[in-house]
């Protein structure tokens, strides 16, 4: 295996001399980051991991949890990078070979995945991404043989970029077939630029207590017709911005915010919050005056629920139970249901979907949430309003449900959302009065500040 067209570059092995090797964390700073990059690049793309889970800051996986701030930073733009482009990466890996990598070559792979895409499109000098990546592929013995070509590959890339990126990207999808022949069906008018956004990192939205324009104008955002503060794509953590310790605003992308909103009342109100966690919905629902009870299925999830209700001095009520097993005798004046689905509404900021989530999922899931649906029903009170939401942009797991179940439930119906709530999302409203969001929405000059995630959001009443 050599490189195409490098001479003898690529068959150059190095040579290694028998003696112990120290950790090679300690050898070369930010080794540990890249092979934490490595490890679990494999995992979503191997193993179908979810990549929230693998960075969550205490449940995740040990190669990230024991990192750094600095790190962790870098190997979550490592991966966010790597898994939006992956599939012009790996195309540019294979040109630049002139026989396949081996399908033994698994962790080899990774490993040039996570060098490219250092060099292919975050701000890091090509030769440290390359440096890094040999030492890499030498303190793996898979890998340890294959150093020279790590080496070769990738300075060639570095030298090639500027003129055969554009060139691969232009021939090569961005999304899976399947992803994109469903949009292309649903969307027939706006998937062109639905799909330009899809490949645009996502701004960051805040959900703030009071005073958005006084926010905005603190942290250099500008305000949404949801209410919410974008603030783009801050360099560092959003924990060290003015208010996240005092709890003055959440994290809480836009589309996020509306089924909250979307109850007549809340004030005073018992209000059942389904799937809960992590609690951006839950906040707004307890800032706005309703008495909350969150649920969740997952012990660490809740647990984080609770620990971002702290910081936000939010007292609210949690049940641990998953939501089609929650008995309420008395019932609840309204009901949350932002069911589990495929969020492939939130692909710019989650692109692990891709390849933790396929067409098989989206007709599961759509059935869990009718399930969820038909419970969640059961647990409103005669006057009381039922949201439905979730972040799929697909229909199957919205309007097409919602009808199915309006359909073998009679007595229930669609209470229109009025457009003049929203002034500015007024095409986010439905003929039926749904809410459908979609990442064409809100354009903007700077793409770093256009688009929303993908929701559906609908208020159901009995008749």
């Amino acid at each position: 295996m050599v490189l195409t067209g490098s001479g003898t570059e690529g068959k150059r092995s190095r040579p290694h001399k028998k003696h112990h090797r120290r950790d090679p964390a300690e050898m070369k700073p930010g080794l540990a980051a890249r092979q934490a990059a490595a490890r679990l690049l494999s995992a979503v793309t191997e193993s179908r991991a979810s990549l929230d889970g693998l960075l969550d800051a205490t449940g995740g996986n040990p190669a990230f949890t024991g990192l750094g701030d600095q790190d962790r930073l870098l190997v979550r733009a490592i991966l966010l990078s790597a898994l939006r482009h992956l599939r012009v990466i790996d195309a540019f890996i294979d040109q630049l070979v002139d026989t396949p990598l081996p399908d033994g070559a698994k962790a080899l792979r990774q490993v040039l995945r996570v060098g490219a895409a250092q060099i292919l499109y975050l701000d890091i000098p090509d030769r440290a991404a390359v440096d890094l990546a040999v030492s890499q592929a030498d303190a793996d013995p898979r890998n340890r043989r294959f150093a020279g070509l790590v080496n070769a590959l990738l300075r060639r890339m570095a030298r090639e970029k500027e003129t055969v990126l554009p060139e691969i990207s232009a021939v090569t999808p961005d999304f899976p077939e399947w992803f994109e022949s469903r949009l292309r069906r649903s969307y027939a008018d706006e998937a062109d630029a639905i799909l330009s956004n899809l490949s645009q990192p996502p701004a960051i939205d805040l959900t703030v207590k009071t005073d958005a324009e006084g926010w905005a104008a603190r942290l250099g955002g500008v305000v949404l017709p949801t209410g919410s503060v974008r603030i783009g794509r801050p360099e560092g953590p959003v924990s060290g911005f003015e208010g996240y310790d005092d709890g003055g605003w959440w994290v809480q992308d836009a589309a996020a915010s509306l089924p909250a909103q979307m109850f007549s009342k809340l004030e005073g109100l018992e209000i059942a919050d389904l799937c809960a966690a992590p609690g951006g919905k839950t906040a707004q629902l307890a800032l706005a005056g309703a008495r909350v009870t969150a649920c969740d299925q997952s012990a660490n999830r809740l647990e984080r629920l609770r620990g971002n209700m702290a910081r936000l001095g939010f007292d609210v009520a949690t049940r641990l139970t998953r939501a089609q097993d929650l008995v309420a005798p008395d019932g609840f004046d309204g009901v949350l249901l932002d069911a589990p689905c495929s969020s492939t509404g939130t692909v710019r900021r989650h692109p692990d979907i891709f390849y933790t989530k396929g067409p098989d999922d989206i007709e599961r899931l759509a059935q869990v949430q009718r399930d969820l649906l038909d419970h969640a029903a059961g647990l409103v009170r005669p006057q009381g309003e039922l949201v439905f939401a979730n972040c799929s942009i697909d229909p199957a797991e919205g309007e097409e449900m919602v009808a199915g179940f309006l359909a073998d439930h009679p007595a229930w119906k669609i209470k229109p959302i009025d457009p003049a709530r929203w002034p500015g999302l007024e095409l986010a409203i439905t003929k039926k009065g749904e809410i459908r969001t979609h990442p064409a929405m809100l354009a903007n000059e700077d793409p770093r500040l256009a688009g929303l995630d993908g929701f559906y959001g609908v208020v159901l009443t009995r008749r």
